[in-house]
């Protein structure tokens, strides 16, 4: 089994003048440090593992095996902002655990991980405690040989200063114990982790993160350039919430899947630089891996959902065991699709799909509209699909109230969601009034989203009354609810029409043209 630990860390190198000295200052009195106390020395072996073009370490993880010290075992870390790290952690074996490998698939692929870089590190450790005793921080200071495993093979040597927050600690302790350390002749290191440091010592640093550019890219600034910007931006998204995902990560599975979505839209609105011939194999499989995902996702919002209405309610109106009830309904139901979700990111027709992708960007069927002006290609695009918008809204408002008002009111959320995915695409380029749009569509897009949030409860609702009627419990708090989804519902809809009236201002679609 592996289990996660979150690091927040800032690693410091001896300046130039300092280096022969390497004395640490006394950091009692720092902030609220009251007592430093040595914690000896230990001895680290740790190899690392990567693609042999170093898929991780260009994307800024860093999986090893490590002996020595209190932690041995398989470390993978994953980068979730600038100083702080996902650590996942798995016993000592002599191979790349399946529960690590599984996290870092949709970067290896189908590529072998491989020993790259061997750390040879003695680390002295103090522990910064507070008056009461308690841990705020371990300050470790690292001689570190770094040997490279692949030919042809090379050293290199240094020493490092790492400071680590112990659980729950003020990140500000970090700020003041880099200011002592500065006074000291020490500074931030410029190398976001050793494994980057060694790798530039020793002459085999990785490329850059993310996918290179096409070698018959269109050329910057024009239409082209732009939606193969914004495509790449997708791509990388996709990749990186998939190891969130598995590790079921709050909000993983949407952003996951809003990225899918994304390029989804991005290959049917910019049909005139893309050819869709060669791109709609390719949407429909982007459908298929949004609407599988979409089976978890659209339970997690059911649950949170349910738990918000039921807590707006006086306990007098909570009739039976509804809060059991409730709870059983949704581990039925979310194991199920979460065990789906994670089949899916381990099935080949994923892998399949991902290897589409890279070749998408290496390879961009690129048409004539791909070369042309952002501002005459990218906005003709954006106000197409806002009279198609346009259209469906229209249609489902001249409707009477009822399931086929429901349908259609649904199908101008979709169409939202596009109108707002191709002005937010093309905001890098048509600047101000598309950022407009986008935002106004947004708030069409989280009106029609609830209204249709509200359509699926309800059928929920159903479901979980009858299983209540059935097991013998009242079914009162059940039909409460499903009447105030009704209402809701209701009040969406008398609420669009003056959303909609901002969305469709013809002075904001008008600067979108100049």
């Amino acid at each position: 089994m592996a289990d996660t630990k979150r690091e927040i860390e800032r690693k410091f190198e001896f300046t130039q003048a300092k280096k022969r000295q390497r004395k640490l200052p006394d950091l009692t009195g720092t902030a609220d440090v009251a007592e430093v106390v040595p914690q000896g020395t230990a001895d680290l072996d740790a190899v690392y593992y990567d693609t042999t073009d170093q898929r991780l370490a260009a994307d800024g993880l860093t999986l090893r095996r490590r002996t020595g010290g209190e932690d041995a075992g398989w470390h993978l870390k994953l980068p979730v902002a600038p100083g702080v790290r996902d650590e996942i952690r798995a016993p000592l074996s002599d191979t790349v655990p399946r529960a690590l490998t599984a996290l870092v698939r949709s970067r290896i692929r189908d590529a072998e991980l491989v020993p790259l870089v061997r750390l040879l590190s003695s680390r002295e450790v103090r522990h910064l405690k507070a008056a009461d005793g308690a841990l705020l921080a371990e300050v470790s200071t690292d001689a570190v040989r770094a040997e490279r495993l692949a030919e042809p093979r090379a050293t290199a040597k240094w020493t490092e200063v790492e400071a680590e927050l112990a659980d729950g600690v003020d990140p500000a302790l970090l700020d003041a114990v880099e200011k002592r350390f500065r006074k000291a002749g020490l500074k931030v290191s410029d190398a976001p982790s050793k494994l980057a440091r060694a790798l530039a010592e020793t002459g085999s640093a990785p490329a850059p993160s993310s996918l290179p550019a096409p070698p018959d890219a269109p050329a910057p600034g024009t239409a082209g350039a732009y939606v193969l910007d914004y495509l790449r931006e997708q791509v990388d998204a996709l990749i990186s919430y998939d190891p969130a995902v598995r590790r079921d990560l709050p909000d993983s599975v949407h952003q996951m899947r809003v990225a899918a979505r994304r390029l989804r839209s991005a290959l049917k609105t910019y049909r005139k630089v893309l050819d869709r011939g060669a791109t709609d194999p390719l949407s429909e499989e982007l459908r298929w891996l949004g609407g599988e995902l979409g089976v978890d996702r659209d339970q997690e919002v059911l649950m949170d959902r349910f738990q918000t209405r039921l807590g707006e309610l006086p306990r007098t109106l909570l009739l039976g065991p509804v809060r059991g009830r409730l709870r059983i309904w949704n581990a039925a139901r979310r194991t199920g699709s979460r065990r789906r979700a994670v089949a899916v990111l381990d099935s080949a027709r994923y892998l399949t799909l991902l290897r589409s992708l890279d070749r998408l960007l290496a390879e961009p069927p690129l048409l004539p509209g791909a070369a042309g002006a952002p501002r005459k290609v990218l906005a003709k695009a954006v106000l197409r699909d806002y009279r198609r918008l346009a259209e469906r809204v229209d249609h489902a408002l001249a409707m009477d109230p009822g399931h086929e008002r429901d349908l259609a009111l649904h199908d101008a959320r979709k169409a939202a969601k596009r109108a707002r995915y191709a002005a937010e695409a093309a905001t890098p380029a048509l600047g101000k009034p598309a950022k407009r749009l986008a935002k106004r569509l947004k708030k069409v897009q989280t009106l029609l989203g609830d209204h249709q949030d509200s359509v699926v409860a309800r059928e929920a609702l159903r479901g979980l009354a009858a299983q209540a009627h059935a097991a013998g419990e009242s079914a009162f708090t059940w039909g409460l609810v499903f009447g105030r989804e009704e209402a809701l519902g209701d009040l969406r809809e008398r609420e669009l029409p003056a959303v909609w009236k901002k969305a469709s201002d013809p002075a904001l679609r008008a600067a979108l043209r100049s």
